[in-house]
């Protein structure tokens, strides 16, 4: 996910119609009836009071299970049925994907937003500019986000370098943050598929003649390729990210698989130039623009592939209080996009395979652990175990065991030793361990959001210019 901005006068009450191509937006839904469009200024508003409701209700319906004299009896139901989702999810067999483009090569537009990225734009500009993909078919442009350190003066040395480097200069005054520069150069590109990197990105040169091919399916509206930690050895944190992607990515390849959701991620996004116009571009009035987009996307009609290979490397956070601050971020605005768009979801405006999958990783995601909270004083002050606890040893046990896989794709090491294995199940146990700050993350941000007005300030993740190690 990307490093977002976002200004500290906005409101979760009152927010201003957006000023972008985003307010333009309408669609057709498939009956040829008008649908509501995806994305109106009121659908921003009153998010405080929807998450104050959500976190009512399920707070509620967690002491009520409790007290009722089924509730086990449903716990045990809503297990099976999620059980039985999530072997579906275990056994079913990723895509095969086309290798090679058919015919003319589609143009690809390259963007970056960077603000105050000295430390690392020189790196992603030749890496960027040096892609194998035919002369001409591709163009690199790097929106300079009103830096105040030496990176204007870098893109100027380096745009007498490389002829594919286009600039663009964002003023003091200009909004929006990352979605705001995205929008403002998007009008100014060519190319058919638009890729979004972070400005501390490392790409390998094939990238592009490996996920080009993937959009020769009509139906495919962008594309996430995994994100890799370049810094995974540096300690604890950072093996835990580079676990946590490889879980993240293994069970959005098996979701996709079965028809389900996928997401993106932000840095090492592709997406298909007429699905981002037809649902209105980035979205400047949230915190996690990439997760807006999957779900507008979606809403679309349009599917999202991720893939394990290529994978775009970037950055860890190397302590728990930068872990900390992102993590809020990326589950606020997860959150969000349910709280904007719930009314579309519940009209089952993207299918119902698509409708239930996302239904399932909401519970799994954001109620469960929203629920643990009342569930765990209930279980005190009554003298018996956690009315969740069965969902909750099915959530872990699909975690554990989506990690392995994942980490056993990604293993260089070979798969034929013994010693391989073990090293595999120390880094899942590891890995495990460390996800469970998602618990706290999520029932404290989802509790944070039903009582505060939102605190927003502007928040960039610092780049350093690590390789990997």
């Amino acid at each position: 996910m990307p490093a977002n901005f976002w200004p500290e006068n906005d409101s979760s009450n009152e927010l201003d119609p957006l000023n972008s191509l985003l307010s333009d937006l309408s669609a057709t839904e498939e009956s040829e009836v008008e649908a509501e469009p995806l994305f109106l200024p009121f659908r921003f508003q009153g998010r405080r009071r929807k998450a104050a409701l959500v976190l009512t209700v399920v707070w509620s319906s967690t002491i009520a299970l409790h007290l009722i004299s089924w509730g086990y009896i449903f716990v045990l139901g809503l297990t099976t049925i999620l059980g039985i989702h999530a072997l579906e999810v275990v056994f079913a067999r990723p895509r095969r994907h086309l290798k090679q483009v058919e015919g003319d090569f589609p143009s690809v537009s390259v963007l970056v937003a960077a603000k105050n990225e000295e430390a690392v734009i020189g790196r992603l500009v030749k890496s960027l500019c040096s892609l194998e993909y035919p002369d001409g078919k591709y163009e690199v442009w790097i929106i300079d986000d009103h830096s105040s350190d030496s990176t204007p003066q870098l893109l100027t040395e380096l745009a007498k370098q490389y002829k594919q480097l286009k600039i663009l200069r964002r003023s003091a005054q200009a909004t929006g943050g990352k979605s705001g520069a995205l929008n403002q150069v998007l009008p100014l590109t060519q190319g058919e598929i638009v890729a979004v990197f972070d400005a501390d990105a490392q790409v390998s040169s094939d990238l592009l003649l490996q996920v080009v091919p993937l959009f020769q399916r009509e139906q495919v509206g962008a594309v996430q390729v995994r994100k890799s930690i370049a810094n995974a050895k540096e300690n604890f944190w950072t093996k835990g990210q580079m676990a946590e992607m490889a879980v993240d990515t293994y069970f959005q390849q098996q979701r996709t698989a079965l028809g389900g959701i996928g997401e993106l991620r932000g840095n090492g996004q592709f997406v298909r130039r007429t699905a981002l116009e037809s649902c209105g571009g980035w979205n400047e009035e949230t915190i996690t623009d990439d997760l807006d987009l999957t779900l507008r996307l979606h809403l679309d009609n349009w599917d999202i592939e991720c893939v394990f290979y290529p994978a775009v490397e970037e950055e860890g956070v190397t302590n728990a209080i930068a872990l900390w601050h992102q993590r809020n971020r990326w589950a606020e605005g997860g959150y969000q996009r349910y709280l904007d768009y719930w009314d579309l979801i519940l009209k089952n405006r993207m299918g119902t395979r698509k409708s239930w999958d996302l239904l399932v990783f909401m519970i799994i995601m954001y109620i469960l652990p929203t629920a643990a909270i009342p569930d765990l004083l209930m279980a005190i002050a009554r003298h018996r175990p956690p009315m969740l606890a069965p969902i909750t040893s099915l959530s872990v046990t699909m975690s554990v065991l989506g990690m392995f896989r994942g980490l056993t794709r990604i293993s260089k090491e070979p798969k034929s030793q013994v010693s391989t294995y073990f090293l595999l199940l120390l880094q899942t146990l590891r890995g495990t361990l460390y996800m469970f700050h998602w618990l706290v993350v999520i029932s404290s941000t989802t509790a944070r959001m039903s009582v505060q007005p939102k605190r927003l300030k502007w928040v960039k993740t610092v780049h350093t210019g690590a390789e990997k190690v």
